[in-house]
């Protein structure tokens, strides 16, 4: 069998969780408190080249639940994905590096925050969908603004 080896190829090689954390600072005095519970959720992109034609791309979550600020809980989950993508023009690389790998890894990372909020024994903390296309616009927006000093 003949292999084109100019062939795009973009192929998922692992999905796994890279990071995870629990803290439950004030416990178990802050759980007798009976006011609703702040939330603050951040969210975090980050690729890196692992190998020639190969990237790691993660998704962190932090999410920092508060009573009258004080921390009740805070969990941060790192989600990661390692992509074999090779023979793509460099033009059409970044989309796929910052759009295309993170909508791929960020249902597990929604999946395990919420589990990590329920074994902790709190209501599911749901991560709201996320639009990577937007983001990444944004991004290239905020860069091109800022421009004459990048590289």
């Amino acid at each position: 069998m003949a292999d084109d080896n100019n062939a795009p190829v973009f192929q998922i090689q692992r999905v796994y969780l890279k990071d995870l954390s629990l803290e439950q600072p004030n416990s178990p005095q802050i759980l007798l408190e009976q006011a609703q519970p702040q939330v603050d959720i951040n969210l975090n992109l980050a690729a890196q080249p692992v190998a020639d034609g190969v990237y790691e791309v993660s998704v962190t979550a932090t999410v920092t639940t508060k009573v009258n600020d004080k921390t009740l809980f805070l969990v941060e989950a790192k989600q990661a994905g390692i992509f074999e993508i090779r023979n793509i023009p460099d033009e059409q690389l970044q989309p796929i590096i910052g759009i295309a790998c993170p909508q791929i890894v960020y249902p597990y990372l929604r999946a395990i925050v919420s589990d990590v909020c329920t074994r902790a024994g709190f209501p599911p903390v749901v991560l709201a969908e996320v639009n990577f296309q937007a983001m990444y616009e944004a991004q290239q927006q905020q860069q091109a603004a800022g421009g004459a000093n990048l590289n």
